[in-house]
């Protein structure tokens, strides 16, 4: 089972705010934005659903039973299709898409990739392996990351307690898996 399966431990970084010396040696009052309350980060799942721009991934999360896997642990990292990504597919596309959680499942798994992997580590890839279990392959156009040749990442590196959201701006279709044929004599084969 997914979830099962790509669920690993959290890793959580401290932060310390650091109060500049005046030239008189002593501390310098700290700025609104030092005494502020750090921002607490919440999940992929919610991240999205705070961000307002991608009510059709989070609804189609839910109806393709992911949400809890996107909620737990992790890390992972999304790339993450905005609701503007998913007008781009036709409603009848969409209607079908909600009524197969199954097909659903693995388009949905195929934005996933386990682990946490930023911007930075991102461009450096020729292509990252999904949780769907085909890889994404990954160019450099015109100074824009590509994936597959057809979506744009448009905001890299939005920050999430289990891992890390890439918005782009077209859904990905995993690429048709291809029947094995099984030798004639192996278990299975004909």
């Amino acid at each position: 089972m997914f979830a099962k399966s790509f669920v690993a431990a959290a890793l959580f970084g401290t932060t310390s705010i650091c109060l500049a010396l005046n030239t008189t040696t002593q501390y310098a009052s700290p700025t609104a934005a030092q005494t502020a309350p750090a921002t607490k980060l919440v999940t992929i799942v919610q991240t999205a659903k705070d961000a307002g721009s991608f009510n059709t991934l989070c609804e189609l999360v839910t109806l393709a039973g992911l949400a809890d896997t996107l909620n737990s642990t992790g890390p992972f990292t999304v790339f993450a299709p905005t609701d503007a990504a998913f007008a781009k597919l036709s409603p009848e596309t969409v209607a079908k898409l909600k009524k197969d959680p199954k097909a659903l499942a693995a388009i949905l798994t195929y934005h996933v990739v386990p682990g946490k992997k930023d911007a930075a580590e991102v461009v450096k890839m020729k292509d990252v392996m999904t949780v769907e279990g085909q890889p994404i392959m990954i160019t450099i156009v015109e100074g824009k990351v590509m994936l597959n040749k057809s979506a744009t990442v448009a905001k890299t590196d939005v920050n999430a307690s289990n891992g890390v959201i890439h918005v782009i701006d077209t859904v990905l279709m995993p690429p048709a898996k291809t029947a094995t044929t099984i030798p004639a004599g192996m278990p299975g084969g004909m």
